[in-house]
Order: structure tokens, then C-alpha cells, then sequence
């Protein structure tokens, strides 16, 4: 039976075609040719810069940047920088993945919203880490992409959406954590309001140049902000965030 993934309105959507093979041979062969540059990615990239939490360090060892790539670059897997995966979107460096996940300090029965599928490997991430990953996903290539790979993959406990991920997912609220993979002009107040009591959101603001990480915790009808580091993603999409391209 092929994956699925769920639009805003609820209704099953067949996915979008997934060669795995290579995927498959390698898992049922139990290869792994990347490992090194994994293993090197860890000690490099993440423990040297910070990242120094087991959890998130094994979860990064455990999930295979090179099948969320595109064939011909799966080379540069292990790069320290961003990579296009289609649609006019990245993924990640492997820096910023761990970064955003550590800043969660999840304990691993939280139920986590995503908002920016991409290919699928944040949430990859974050299924090693938590009870459910929500991911939600505005571009349908992408999102159909990422439900048929992580299903593939064997992450059954990531559940792709396809919509607008400024509106968060209110049928399934509240989330013990939410990450934003994409820059916002503001913290979305859905996404806010869709905050357990204690929970922890971490979002990317600023312009199309210059943004920070901002971590938002709640405390009843409170919420703090801290302000963690700069980075730079691609704009988030959406009715709480740009209507259009962000203004150079």
C-alpha cells in the first residue's frame, strides 16, 4: 500500500513517487558508506560547536542525511552547509538540525509539530527523540516526497500534513515542542497558542538576510523569548508569515 499524507482538510492524498531501491539494498545489505563521514560530521560540525547532548548526538549518528538528498548529490552528504533538495528549498546543515533539536530538550514522550517538511530529515531527527512528529509541509511535491521517504525509511512515527504550517495543526494540538525549519518575520500566534504548558518552540526571525534563532517557552498565558544565535533559512510561507517573496 503506498503512503499517505493528510492536506488541512483532512483527506488522504496518494504520495509522491519514491525510488527507494538503492535505500532498500543498502538496509537489507546493512552497508552503511557514509559512516565515516558521519562519525566525522559528530566530532567536526556538532560536539567542536556545542552540541554535545547523547541523545541528539545518537539520534544525528542514526539518521542517513544521504536519503534525503537528490541522487547526484549524495557526495556532499555530510557537508557543513545547506543542500537544494527542489522546489526552491534546502536542507539544513547538519549544524542547525541538531542545534534547533537540542534547544527542545526532549525527553522522548513529547509530541512535536514541525512546520517546513522539506525532504523529511528534521523529522527524522526528531523521531528518534520524541513520542510523534507532526511535520507540515506547503509545497505538495515536497510533502508527498517526504511521506513516501519516511515510510520507506521506517519512521513510523512521523505524520506528514500538507498546508499552511503557520496555522499549525490545531486538530492535533497541543505540541510539547514545535520547530519552524523556515524564517519568519514574527513568531506565528497560532503556533504559540498550539504550546503545551512548559512547552518549547524554536523559530528563525528576521528578514530575508539576517535572522535569529528565537526560543519561546510557555508558562500558563505567558511566554518567554531568548534569543540564541543568527542564522539563515529560506522565508516561511504563510498566512502568519510572507504572502510573497521577503523584501531584499
Amino acid at each position: 500500500m503506498a503512503p499517505q499524507f493528510r492536506t488541512r482538510d483532512g483527506h488522504a492524498m496518494k504520495s509522491f513517487r519514491f525510488n527507494a531501491s538503492d535505500a532498500s539494498a543498502r538496509s537489507a545489505s546493512g552497508g552503511d558508506e557514509f559512516a565515516a563521514r558521519r562519525a566525522e560530521m559528530i566530532e567536526s560540525q556538532l560536539r567542536r560547536r556545542g552540541v554535545t547532548d547523547p541523545k541528539v548526538l545518537a539520534a544525528m549518528n542514526s539518521v542517513r542525511r544521504e536519503e534525503f538528498i537528490p541522487s547526484d548529490l549524495r557526495p556532499r552528504a555530510y557537508e557543513d552547509s545547506p543542500l537544494p533538495i527542489g522546489e526552491g528549498q534546502t536542507i539544513s546543515q547538519p549544524y542547525i538540525v541538531a542545534a534547533m533539536t537540542a534547544a527542545l530538550d526532549l525527553s522522548g514522550g513529547e509530541r512535536v509539530l514541525e512546520v517546513g517538511a522539506g525532504c523529511g530529515y528534521q523529522a527524522a531527527v526528531l523521531s528518534h527523540l520524541a513520542k510523534d512528529v507532526f511535520t507540515i509541509e506547503c509545497r505538495p511535491p515536497l510533502a508527498t516526497a517526504a511521506a513516501a521517504r519516511l515510510a520507506q525509511l521506517g519512521y513510523a512515527n512521523v505524520h506528514v500534513h500538507c498546508g499552511d504550517g503557520t496555522l499549525g495543526l490545531p486538530d492535533c494540538a497541543p505540541f510539547d515542542a514545535i520547530l519552524v525549519a523556515a524564517a519568519a518575520p514574527a513568531v506565528p500566534s497560532p503556533l504559540r497558542s498550539q504550546l503545551a504548558e512548559g512547552g518549547r518552540l524554536i523559530v528563525p526571525v528576521g528578514d530575508a538576510d539576517n535572522q535569529d534563532l528565537q526560543l519561546v517557552e510557555r508558562s500558563g498565558t505567558s511566554f518567554q523569548t531568548r534569543t540564541l544565535e543568527a542564522c539563515r533559512f529560506v522565508p516561511l510561507v504563510g498566512f502568519y508569515g510572507w504572502k510573497g517573496p521577503p523584501a531584499q
